[in-house]
């Protein structure tokens, strides 16, 4: 009987493992784009980005908490979001600018679905 409750078990969980490894996966192969490839909107946040600001949204600069997991792993607090402004939108859009604590840039146009790797 203890053979069998491992086995169920095993059936059970495996799902489980095979899809928690295809996100670690994911996160690790992320696209790229270069910065001159994206939108004027997404250039005009980077560069604000890089000046310090002042930021047009009151959520700009808080933590971003990586919570779909994929982007690299680190401690809470690594990561900062920056709405990137969508024309003819009447709140924040769905486009973040994610910056690392390394300098790192990332740009999602699909609210968090996907990233890709900016490229200066």
């Amino acid at each position: 009987m203890r053979t069998f409750a491992w086995i169920l078990l095993l059936c059970l969980f495996a799902p489980l493992t095979v899809s928690f490894l295809s996100a670690r996966e994911k996160q690790h192969s992320l696209e790229s784009v270069n910065l001159a490839d994206l939108p004027k909107e997404v250039r005009q946040t980077i560069a604000l980005i890089k000046k310090g600001g002042p930021y047009p949204y009151k959520k700009d600069g808080t933590v971003f908490g990586n919570f779909e997991r994929l982007l690299p792993s680190h401690e809470r607090g690594y990561y900062k979001e920056f709405t990137v402004p969508t024309p003819g939108s009447g709140d924040r859009g769905a486009r973040r600018v994610i910056l690392g604590k390394a300098g790192e840039l990332y740009y999602t146009d699909n609210h968090y679905q996907s990233f890709r790797r900016v490229i200066e």
